[in-house]
Order: structure tokens, then C-alpha cells, then sequence
């Protein structure tokens, strides 16, 4: 399955952080209605009560985010956001910045594991490359973006929830990404800049994110200016389709670090903002664990994948769709009943 590839440089929407922040003041809150019609389903049907476990209240939150009884999982999304940063002009990364355009372009001939995963799910598989070849600039020296810059990324992420979709999964690629990631949590959440960094040269990354924290700390103007200071292209992006997403009741299955990264700007932006996503995949220990608790949940998965770009997060959105179809295509006691009767 090949990659339909969208490109931020083709497509500038003009929007500024204010007018974002305003419309996640504006947010919809959860369909109450929607999740208590599937608890009265989930009685009638021709199983023990709790007999389909951790599977059940997935259910529920399909259908308190998409507003509707009972919940699908037919036409869901992969969306895989590709971005460079700055700050690995200081070591901080093994790789390239050429890398992240080496393996969009992987996607593109559909040799991804992500192709593999997302055409079993038979999902609409999309890259949206940020600007590979002008990476943000190193945060431990000014601010990663611009007001500008950081808008219409966000505003270019929003493009990504198309209508008609019901649910979504926000995958990451790009070198420098962990980096940005580390620093945003650690600006929001505190604790020390090793508590957020993982894998290789996590020296160099814990030394690079303390450097930001120290730089922009003082001058901090809430959670948007946390973003556009110490995030990345790709990270704005992802934020914009997670605020896309709640405003087209759409929920969002997040792959990891990075774009529950995003998810938690969101969320300190406008407590409740990111209930709508939900973690599919994460490590069991480290920076993810640490992830799992700043959002109140665990992942769906953990799967010790080392690969990001939604790899983990689409495998479990099968998950997703086996609970809403076992909800609504299961029979009911009572029509069991009757073929003894």
C-alpha cells in the first residue's frame, strides 16, 4: 500500500496561535448519551457481564468521542508526520537529517512496515513531510519556531481529519523528534531531562533538552509558546490534527512518545483536550510509562517495537474495531435463548 504524501511548502493555511487557542476553548466534551446506550447494549448481549474485559470499555469511548451508538471502526485513517529538528546539530542523534526523507520515500514505494500494517486494517495511509530540508531551528539557542511557522503547522495538521473518517492514528518519523519531544514534557510535567530521554546517546539528548529548558523556561507564555519554543514542525502538526479531530468528533489513536507529546500540549492547553486520544502503543517502562501516567492512561500495546511511524498504534486500532463489532454484530441473550425455546 503506498503512501499518498501531503506537503506543508504546497499548502499554507494562514491562521495565527491565538485563533487555535481559541478554538480549543470551543472543544466539544464527551456524547454521555452515546456511552450509556452502550452500557445498556453491552446487558442484552449473550455473554457474562465484563466477558469481553479490557475490550469493553473501549467501547465506550468510541462512542463518547464519536457521538454516536453504536461506535465504528470502518474507515479509519493513518496519518505519519515527517519533520527534522535543529537541535541534532549538536549530537544528539545517530542519524542524518537525509534520513527521515529516506524512509518517507520508502513509504511513498509502499516498502514500510507501516504500508504492511495499515493495508491489513485496510486504512487510508497518508505522509504529510514538513519541511525536510529546513529543519526548526536548535532550541538550546532560541525558540524552534516562529508564532507564524508554529500556526500553520498546526493549521497544515488539522487538513489531515478528512470527513467521514472515525477514528485516526498520529504516527511520527524524523530525526531530532525524541529531543522535542523530551523537552516539551519536561517543560509541562517537570522532572529531570533523563527522566524523558531514551535509546541512544542519551547523554547528549538529556544535555540539549536541559540547555532548552534553561534558555526558555523564564520566558514561557503557556502551553502553545511551550510548542513553538521547544517543539518541532511535525509535533505542531500533530497538534492540529488532535484539535481537528475533537472539533469532527473523531477519536485518536496515538503511536508513542512523540505524539503524545503533542496530545499532552493539547491537554495542558485545555484540561480534558486530549480524551479523545488514546495511547495504542508505548514501552512498559521509561519516558513512555512516564507519558502513561502525565495522561492518565496505558497503552493499548507494548509490543517493544523500535520503529515509530505508527506502526504500534495501527496494530492496536484492530483492537478498536474488534471491540465495536463484537458490541454491535454480537447476538443477544435473548435471541440465544430462543433458538432452544
Amino acid at each position: 500500500m503506498a503512501a499518498n504524501n501531503g506537503d506543508a511548502s504546497s499548502r499554507e493555511p494562514q491562521v495565527t496561535l491565538a485563533e487555535i487557542a481559541a478554538l480549543v476553548a470551543e472543544f466539544p466534551g464527551p456524547d454521555l448519551e452515546a456511552a450509556t446506550k452502550v452500557l445498556e447494549h453491552d446487558r442484552l448481549l449473550a455473554k457474562p457481564r465484563g466477558g469481553l474485559g479490557k475490550l469493553e470499555p473501549l467501547v465506550e469511548w468510541l462512542a463518547k468521542w464519536q457521538g454516536r451508538h453504536p461506535p465504528k471502526v470502518d474507515r479509519p485513517a493513518v496519518c505519519v508526520f515527517a519533520g527534522n529538528h535543529g537541535v541534532t546539530a549538536r549530537g544528539a542523534s545517530t542519524r542524518s537529517l537525509a534520513a527521515t526523507a529516506n524512509r518517507v520515500a520508502g513509504y511513498g514505494a509502499g516498502l514500510g512496515a507501516i504500508n504492511a500494517v495499515a493495508g491489513a486494517l485496510d486504512a487510508d495511509f497518508r505522509v504529510f513531510e514538513l519541511a525536510l530540508e529546513a529543519p526548526t531551528a536548535d532550541f538550546t539557542e532560541g525558540p524552534a519556531m516562529n508564532d507564524s511557522d508554529c500556526a500553520k503547522a498546526m493549521a497544515y495538521g488539522m487538513m489531515a481529519v478528512e470527513q467521514g473518517v472515525d477514528v485516526i492514528v498520529l504516527g511520527q518519523v524524523g530525526v531530532g523528534g525524541d529531543v522535542s519531544a523530551a523537552a516539551l514534557l519536561a517543560a509541562l510535567h517537570g522532572g529531570a531531562p533523563e527522566d524523558w530521554v531514551k535509546g541512544d546517546k542519551r547523554t547528549e539528548k538529556a544535555a540539549a533538552v536541559a540547555a532548552g529548558l534553561a534558555l526558555h523556561q523564564p520566558l514561557i507564555d503557556g502551553p502553545f509558546d511551550v510548542l513553538r519554543r521547544l517543539g518541532g514542525f511535525e509535533i505542531a502538526a500533530i497538534a492540529g490534527a488532535i484539535i481537528a479531530a475533537r472539533m469532527g468528533r473523531v477519536p485518536v489513536v496515538l503511536d508513542g512518545l512523540i505524539p503524545g507529546a503533542a496530545a499532552a500540549v493539547v491537554a495542558a492547553q485545555m484540561p480534558g483536550g486530549a480524551d479523545h486520544c488514546i495511547l495504542g502503543h508505548g514501552a512498559a517502562m521509561g519516558p513512555d510509562r512516564k507519558l502513561a501516567e502525565v495522561l492518565n492512561q496505558s497503552p493499548l500495546l507494548s509490543l517493544d517495537l523500535g520503529i515509530g511511524e505508527a506502526v504500534g498504534a495501527t496494530i492496536a486500532t484492530h483492537l478498536l474495531r474488534a471491540a465495536a463489532r463484537c458490541h454491535a454484530d454480537m447476538g443477544t441473550r435473548a435471541q440465544r435463548n430462543a433458538l432452544t425455546a
